[in-house]
């Protein structure tokens, strides 16, 4: 079956958040929180290293839009669900239909971080995709140094697989690093 025949929710909550794919117009508060974020990105996420603006990150998501509905990649934002407050990103990467598996990526506002937000949104995210998308498995991949990042795979009970040695480059490209692979399987 052809994955765009896929029917599932575009959006979802979990207690505290609303966890939705993103929309035209939705450029404007992502952008001020990466600004907001940006020293704390930058040490992991590649996107932080080029310019930001507004018309960028809204072309971005205009684009991750498109790649939703085609069922190509599965970004979604983060809104706490009483304010609508942009808290952050996520979303199921690297889709292979056949088997069905994904990757969970994010990076969080970090006026917003330290309150257990994106643990939560995590679990969410790993929970949709176990029983919407009928996952066999869910991935969470790391640089062994980020701690942060580290600790949510950790949190929620995924296995930790392996470590990639040498796998990947620093976001500045100056040195080596190692990935951690962790993974729920159903």
């Amino acid at each position: 079956m052809n994955a765009i025949l896929f029917d599932f929710p575009s959006n979802f909550f979990t207690d505290r958040l609303l966890i939705r794919s993103p929309h035209p117009g939705d450029g404007k508060v992502v952008y001020e929180s990466i600004m907001a974020s940006i020293n704390e990105l930058k040490e992991w996420l590649p996107f932080a290293q080029k310019e930001q603006t507004e018309e960028i990150i809204e072309t971005n998501l205009r684009e991750a839009h498109l790649k939703f509905l085609k069922r190509e990649d599965l970004r979604f934002l983060i809104f706490n669900k009483v304010t609508n407050q942009f808290i952050g990103s996520s979303g199921l990467h690297n889709p292979n239909w056949d088997i069905p598996k994904f990757e969970i990526g994010y990076w969080i506002d970090t006026r917003h971080s330290g309150n257990g937000y994106m643990t939560e949104a995590v679990k969410g995210i790993s929970d949709f995709a176990f029983n919407e998308l009928k996952a066999r498995r869910v991935e969470i991949r790391c640089d062994t140094l980020n701690a942060k990042s580290r600790s949510i795979p950790e949190r929620l009970g995924f296995t930790l697989e392996g470590t990639l040695r040498n796998e990947d480059t620093s976001v500045d490209g100056s040195t080596l690093r190692d990935t951690y692979i962790y993974a729920k399987i159903k």
